[in-house]
């Protein structure tokens, strides 16, 4: 009983994998299809154009907080000025 069940079990393991290598190729053609698909190369290329424009937009606007930031916030020189008395 035991030695049937582990035959059993290698039985399944063996043709699991080999179902399972066969959905692999699959899904791996597909893939291939889909990003060899000039629409989707179109639209891939669109949006990589987009998202470089909205990262300059993006960088310029923190570039523009960052200095009127500065311009605000008072700076300090020196220990000095420090509101810190070391104990």
């Amino acid at each position: 009983m035991k030695y049937t069940f582990i035959a059993g079990a290698a039985v399944g393991y063996v043709l699991g994998t080999r179902a399972g290598r066969e959905r692999y190729e699959q899904l791996k053609q597909w893939s291939r299809q889909v990003s060899e698909n000039p629409n989707v190369q179109d639209v891939t290329e669109r949006l990589r154009t987009k998202g470089e424009e909205v990262a300059g937009v993006a960088r310029g606007k923190a570039e523009s907080i960052a200095a009127s930031t500065k311009e605000r916030v008072p700076q300090r020189h020196g220990a000095e000025e420090s509101s810190v008395q070391p104990g």
